[in-house]
């Protein structure tokens, strides 16, 4: 069986998709890079040389999905969290045995054509889409059953989140493993390590351009749904690592002084101003251990590539009526 879910709770219905553009500095929500072609261009930027990230991972889940499948079990509920191509779900399904496999995206087109493939390859497994943007917390959908949910969350996307807004994520995902039908539940969840400043510089500026596309898309994205007039001409792509904070942050530059307006609002943008569209928290094993402790999972193994610059982790939530 093949399904499709629609949610609307990330966005928030009614709230203007540009507000933070009027706060110091001007901001825009990395939700709004994934209409139908900037999916397609993440996907590309997965191929290119310079983005280390899902190579790494990509190395650790072949050579180690056997061993990630002991470590987690099988027969669970498989939640694939911002699932893009569902390439690396498929890596796992053979070896995870889930009773169901629930794939969530915010692009509902291009979701909708990956899970298509996914049931040719898995014609008996049980397929529910769930197209909406989870950044503000998981809602368990209440049509669907919830057993023994294993949420796998790869791509290091976590990163896309400041630490604070992690842990609120991660517990989200942590009071879904309690409300389950057995009160418990497991997390497998990808990290990018912090590494050398120019090795994370050219994964998020590559020589072909095509992350520069991939920011600029948004406002593209954004004329379409909001009646907004971004000129993607009067704009160019930066990206850098901030040491302070521990993060890759990509920013949209103004080329000019220019106005941008939407319905009931407008802002001025000066030359050289720029709008910050994502930030990608870099972390090392112990603070992301932290993390999940502090956000109600328990580590229970953990895996690197053969560089030690990306990490797999597989943490497990038991709720209190389960504790020993």
């Amino acid at each position: 069986m093949l399904r499709f879910i629609h949610q609307q709770r990330g966005r928030q219905v009614g709230k203007d998709p540009l507000r933070d553009l009027l706060e110091t500095p001007p901001r825009l929500s990395p939700a709004y890079f994934y209409d139908a072609l900037g999916a397609r261009l993440f996907n590309a930027i997965t191929e290119l040389d310079e983005y280390y990230p899902t190579r790494l991972e990509r190395s650790i889940l072949h050579e180690q999905a056997a061993a990630i499948a002991r470590s987690t079990g099988q027969g669970h509920t498989m939640v694939d969290l911002g699932a893009g191509n569902c390439e690396k779900a498929m890596l796992m399904l053979d070896h995870l045995q889930p009773e169901q496999y629930v794939a969530i995206d915010i692009a509902g087109e291009f979701l909708q054509n990956a899970l298509r493939s996914v049931k040719v390859v898995f014609p008996g497994l049980q397929i529910t889409g769930v197209i909406g943007d989870f950044a503000a917390g998981l809602d368990w959908p209440a049509e669907l059953a919830c057993c023994r949910p294993l949420f796998f969350y790869p791509g290091s996307s976590i990163g896309n989140f400041s630490p604070t807004e992690a842990c609120d994520l991660l517990g989200s995902l942590a009071r879904i493993c309690d409300q389950s039908d057995e009160g418990q539940g497991d997390l497998l969840i990808g990290i990018d390590l912090l590494k050398s400043p120019a090795l994370m510089q050219a994964a998020y500026d590559d020589a072909l351009g095509v992350t520069a596309s991939f920011n600029l898309n948004m406002l593209r994205h954004l004329n379409r749904i909001t009646g907004s007039n971004f000129d993607v001409h009067k704009f160019r792509h930066q990206a850098h690592f901030n040491v302070d904070q521990r993060r890759m942050e990509m920013w949209l530059t103004s080329t000019c002084t220019q106005r941008i307006d939407w319905p009931d609002n407008h802002r001025v943008l000066r030359e050289g101003e720029s709008i910050l569209t994502e930030c990608s928290y870099k972390y090392t094993p112990q603070t992301f251990h932290k993390l999940l402790q502090a956000s109600g999972f328990c580590l229970v193994q953990q895996w690197f590539d053969a560089s030690e610059g990306f990490l797999i982790c597989h943490a497990r939530r038991v709720g209190p009526a389960h504790e020993a």
